[in-house]
């Protein structure tokens, strides 16, 4: 007996699984074609708000997971359960989307919201710390550096009377194009 009931109960959470990927596509159809106006709304807000008990921002978070789901799909079958678990993947481009989740997947770790978020912040913390290569950097070049600055704070300090700021920059530029073309001809990035 109550394992029937327990079949039951485990069919309907399994055919409502992905409900909130088809409220997204219905907001999304009903907000783009401005259907809503249909049943006397102003806007898609009001509509959402007093037709469905739905605030406008998920009615907005339901929308953008219908299309992070649409945008994942042909990847394969494993994608995120619920809305909260695509809100991380919202805000990027789909190729990025789709990178991620690839990368996502193959770590193995369980799908849930908070594992999917501590992947994308540690990917990002990644990606935004840059190695430091002062120690590649010459003391010859690290003086001639310090020369030109101190040349460059004297005039700033003389308010740019026996020096134009169209010198600096010239020089500047000069160095640049120096630095770059001679990185290029070692074959190192600059």
């Amino acid at each position: 007996m109550q394992q029937d009931r327990l079949k039951h109960l485990e069919d309907i959470i399994a055919g409502n699984q992905y409900r909130f990927y088809e409220i997204g596509q219905a907001l999304k159809e009903i907000r783009d074609l401005r259907l809503y106006k249909l049943t006397l709304f102003n806007t898609f807000e009001a509509y959402a708000r007093n037709r469905w008990d739905i605030g406008r921002s998920q009615a907005y978070r339901l929308i953008d997971a219908y299309s992070v789901i649409n945008n994942l799909s042909p990847i394969g079958d494993r994608l995120p359960g619920n809305e909260t678990q695509t809100r991380p993947l919202v805000s990027y481009s789909p190729p990025e989307q789709r990178k991620i989740w690839k990368d996502f997947l193959n770590t193995g770790v369980e799908i849930t919201a908070r594992n999917i978020k501590t992947f994308i912040n540690e990917r990002n913390t990644k990606e935004d710390s840059t190695p430091d290569r002062t120690d590649l950097i010459s003391d010859e070049y690290m003086a001639a550096v310090q020369e030109l600055l101190g040349q460059i704070r004297y005039a700033q300090n003389d308010h740019w009377h026996n020096t134009s700021r169209q010198t600096a920059l010239l020089w500047h530029r000069v160095m640049q194009e120096a630095i770059v073309s001679r990185g290029a001809s070692n074959g190192t990035d600059t």
